[in-house]
């Protein structure tokens, strides 16, 4: 190509990608600094105060507009490079391929790694050399708003989204150990995560009948483990109030008559308080405060159409921040044990084929993987310790549960007897009350 400009062509591509990369690394920059970085920028150089403020309004949007002027400075440079190497050879891949690997090496080396690397460890010095640029690269894309815009995601997140980067970045740095980032983190986005994603879910709470007697609600207080339990009346749908472990034991020992009658003949509907309802949709901050305003620890969650939904405890929240709590009365949960009586000792989540393995059987079930679900379909509600079912000749008993939420962990299993196949083929231990479908509380 005769009578092209090469020292101009070579001119424009040094131009194009030292502005390219100085406009890298304030876009870096930008996204880095935090408020507290402007904030002594802003008092060290008070003149440059509104520049400052305007480039800080909205980081992001900023950052994109120093991202299309840096694409548009790297492609006229590549472009300019190109005139300048056709200039130069004759040979047309040749021309291509020195020019692929020349642009490819600049923006790599020039544009991209090195001032953006500059950009995210000297965030405060980067934007004092750097704003100039950054604000007259918003000035000119705000003749064309439609171009460029906020990154997605980023304004829905408002002031958490920028906390969660600040903490991120603390993680980075080793302000901050990796547990503590962790947290900061949950507590940030406590405000995102709804209460239906904590809860306990209907179908895993336990409940008990208005009706029945407090010797009956001891039991199943005892049993289970809990010492808050939801109270209903015809169906789960209509919750009457939470039943409190401590009132029961109150009640049946503060008494003129003996504790044995009074536990036979008050009935649950006569301690029970009131329950407190929450939407499944309400945020786990909200609901944490919402839980110190009425000095409650558990509450009903209801769902768009008014049915319990499920129930929510402190705690469940509390994990949300923390992670899981766990019992202090829990033990480790062991592998199969042979208890030398043709019984053995499961683990509550043993694949059921390997349930049937150990009695030389072939037991399979279509509808639950484990031997909890096996005997939870068996009984046909949730087993708590004590709870009993047989399936394909095995004898099947809760013996122990763990963790804050009262989950099975291990089921004694053993070979059916003839006194076994007289009795029902349900839990025939006589201590569950006689409640709607069983369901579980805190």
């Amino acid at each position: 190509m005769s009578g092209a400009p090469i020292g101009a062509l070579i001119l424009a591509v040094v131009l194009g990608n030292v502005l390219a990369a100085l406009l890298s690394a304030g876009e870096a920059a930008i996204l880095r600094a935090s408020r507290g970085m402007v904030t002594e920028l802003i008092e060290a150089r008070p003149r440059r105060r509104e520049r400052f403020e305007k480039i800080m309004a909205d980081p992001q949007r900023t950052a994109s507009s120093a991202a299309l002027i840096r694409v548009v400075s790297e492609t006229v440079a590549a472009v300019c490079l190109t005139v300048a190497i056709a200039a130069l050879v004759d040979s047309w891949w040749l021309i291509l391929l020195i020019a692929i690997v020349g642009s490819v090496i600049i923006a790599l080396l020039v544009v991209r790694v090195s001032p953006r690397t500059i950009g995210r460890h000297r965030p405060t010095a980067t934007l004092g050399w750097s704003s100039g640029l950054l604000s007259l690269a918003l000035a000119i894309t705000r003749v064309l708003p439609w171009v460029v815009a906020s990154r997605p995601g980023v304004h829905e997140d408002g002031p958490s989204g920028e906390l969660v980067e600040y903490v991120d970045r603390a993680g980075e740095s080793g302000v901050i150990e990796a547990e503590e980032q962790q947290m900061l983190r949950s507590v940030v986005e406590l405000s995102s995560t709804l209460t239906r994603e904590v809860m306990v879910p209907r179908t895993d709470m336990i409940v008990i009948s208005e009706d029945e007697s407090l010797r009956r609600a001891l039991r199943l207080f005892l049993r289970s483990g809990y010492s808050r339990i939801p109270v209903v009346g015809q169906s789960t749908d209509d919750l009457r109030g939470v039943l409190y472990f401590k009132d029961v034991v109150r009640v049946i020992d503060s008494g003129n008559a003996t504790k044995e009658d009074l536990a036979a003949t008050r009935k649950v509907h006569e301690v029970l308080r009131p329950a407190m309802f929450v939407p499944e949709s309400k945020p786990v901050d909200a609901l944490l405060r919402e839980f110190q305003a009425a000095a409650s620890h558990v509450a009903l969650v209801v769902d768009e159409y008014g049915g319990i939904a499920g129930l929510v405890t402190i705690e469940d929240a509390l994990e949300e921040i923390v992670g899981e709590l766990t019992d202090e009365h829990d033990t480790a949960t062991p592998e199969v044990e042979d208890l030398g009586d043709g019984s053995f000792r499961v683990p509550a989540r043993c694949p059921v084929d390997e349930l049937g393995e150990l009695f030389g059987i072939d037991l399979d079930d279509d509808d639950v993987d484990t031997v909890a679900g096996l005997l939870a379909k068996a009984i046909g509600r949730v087993p708590i310790p004590g709870s009993c079912g047989y399936v394909a000749g095995i004898k099947l008993v809760a013996e122990r549960t763990e963790g804050r939420r009262k989950r099975l962990a291990t089921v004694i299993a053993s070979q059916q007897n003839e006194h076994d196949e007289n009795l029902a083929v349900t839990e025939h231990s006589g201590e569950m009350p006689t409640a709607p479908q069983s369901e579980r509380p805190q």
